[in-house]
């Protein structure tokens, strides 16, 4: 059986060479076909990956008040329907004062700059470090981890204590594998001493999260005095369970704190980051819904063309076929014959189109800076998809030489 198998599949591969052209150009359309399935499916698989992790960080137990909904609805000609006024101090510090829903927890932040310039000693960073105003909830609302150190604590907040959180690439350039703790840095002339490192986070979208500085949001404050700072608002529930009623009273307090009459919508936006991955599922299930759509219309049409250069092999070997039938070959054996010749050409299209499309997925996960995993199910269904494809390209052809009659076939010039 295995030696009959082995013998149809030198046969195939003979038959592959002596028409070269066909046979490359059809596998090439094959190739494109799984190159868009698997190569869409890696991309799409890598950002989901990526963008799912950051928010997961945060946990599902948390929400955020923010100047707009994750989704911004627009008129007709594209404009935004309503602005809505940003986030102040004072709206913060109010929601902090009046938010009294049990087993909850609040922070604040805002981004001072994206451009500091750090020193240590003689040693200077460049110009790209980003600088956040925070409060002592911060990073537990946020799913930030300490790798050594401390966090702040609420006596840090309240004295405005120079003292600040650093990401873990300060270790790599500005300390040269120095230990940061206890260190001293300088930001915008203003001394901090290090007493955190945080855990190394990555970079999403080329925003590199390991090379910023936390500091207490009111010493921030006093260093990054640009007007119209923007703040940020996250509220983290203990009990799940309790989420609907701690949103709720949110909304209820921040509209009061806004002076919303009953009858206004709301001048803010409230978001669950369970609520976002929801989100980004579903977008990414459109990308993944078009990757399927893209690559079945390309391969019905490599289909159409494995089964036409499967016919014209079956003309141009009909004098074969006829020999084979007067040596005792039967209509099972010479079927089988050309299904394997399909069945190998689909595979190598296969793998072609595999290859490439984790090239693809693999360049795009690199430029991005996501992570990147094989799509094995993609791989899989890849595999599957060519065999049934040549299977059915195959079959018209195969039943075609296997019907021939051996004398009109040895008649054929």
């Amino acid at each position: 059986m295995f030696s009959l198998f082995r013998e149809n599949v030198r046969i195939a591969l003979d038959s592959i060479k002596s028409q070269l052209l066909r046979t490359i150009l059809t596998i090439v359309i094959i190739g494109i076909g799984i190159w868009a399935l698997v190569g869409i499916l890696s991309a799409v698989t890598a950002l989901e990956n990526t963008i799912s992790g950051n928010f997961a960080s945060m946990g599902a137990n948390t929400f955020n008040i923010q100047q707009y909904e994750f989704s911004v609805q627009s008129n007709r000609s594209g404009e935004r329907e309503k602005i809505n006024p940003i986030i102040s101090y004072n709206n913060v510090r109010e929601f902090i004062d009046k938010y009294e829903f049990p087993y909850t927890q609040t922070s604040l932040s805002f981004q001072g700059t994206s451009t500091a310039e750090v020193k240590y000693g003689s040693e200077k960073t460049d110009p790209e470090v980003q600088v956040y105003g925070v409060n002592e909830n911060y990073l537990e609302n946020t799913g930030t981890e300490i790798d050594k150190g401390r966090n702040f604590t609420i006596f840090d907040v309240q004295n405005n204590n120079k003292v600040c959180l650093i990401g873990a690439d300060f270790v790599k350039n500005l300390f040269e594998d120095e230990d940061p703790i206890n260190k001293t840095i300088s930001i915008r002339g203003v001394k901090f001493k290090v007493i955190g490192l945080l855990e190394s986070k990555g970079s999403t979208f080329g925003n590199n999260q390991d090379l910023k500085i936390l500091i207490p949001v009111q010493v921030a404050r006093g260093i990054f005095t640009q007007p119209n700072i923007n703040y940020n608002l996250s509220v983290k529930v203990d009990d799940k369970q309790m989420m609907e009623a701690a949103q709720d009273e949110a909304i209820i307090t921040f509209r009061n704190i806004r002076g919303l009459n009953p009858v206004e919508e709301n001048n803010f936006g409230i978001e669950r980051s369970d609520d976002l991955i929801n989100r980004i599922a579903m977008i990414t299930g459109y990308l993944e819904a078009a990757a399927w759509i893209i690559s079945i219309i390309t391969i019905l049409g490599s289909s159409i063309a494995l089964m036409n250069i499967m016919l014209v092999s079956v003309t141009e070997r009909t004098r074969e076929i006829g020999v084979r039938k007067a040596m005792g070959a039967k209509r099972s054996t010479i079927s089988t014959q050309f299904f394997m010749e399909t069945i190998v050409i689909g595979q190598f299209g296969s793998i072609l189109g595999i290859i490439l499309g984790i090239l693809t997925g693999f360049a795009f996960a690199k430029i991005f800076e996501f992570d990147f995993t094989l799509p094995w199910a993609a791989i899989i269904w890849a595999t599957i998809i060519t065999f049934i494809v040549a299977i059915i390209a195959g079959s018209y052809p195969a039943s075609k030489a296997a019907r021939l009659d051996p004398i009109e076939s040895l008649r054929y010039e």
